[in-house]
């Protein structure tokens, strides 16, 4: 599937840093990742939103 990048359109970008192997599976729930080696990670989000200028960043923090 091919999906255009319209304005309106929101999304999410959400990396994950593993310990050991990058394989994740999605638990029963269909909503929770988990390594498959049982390894500790991180998870991070950012939400954006395409505009008719560009990208907006919801989530991006003033600093």
């Amino acid at each position: 599937d091919k999906v255009k990048m319209v304005p309106g359109l929101v999304f999410t970008i959400e990396p994950m840093i593993n310990t050991g192997r990058p394989d994740c599976k999605i638990d029963a729930d269909g909503w929770t990742a988990r390594t498959v080696d049982g390894g500790l990670s991180a998870q991070w989000e950012h939400t954006l939103g395409i505009t008719e200028d560009g990208v907006t960043i919801f989530t991006e923090r003033m600093m």
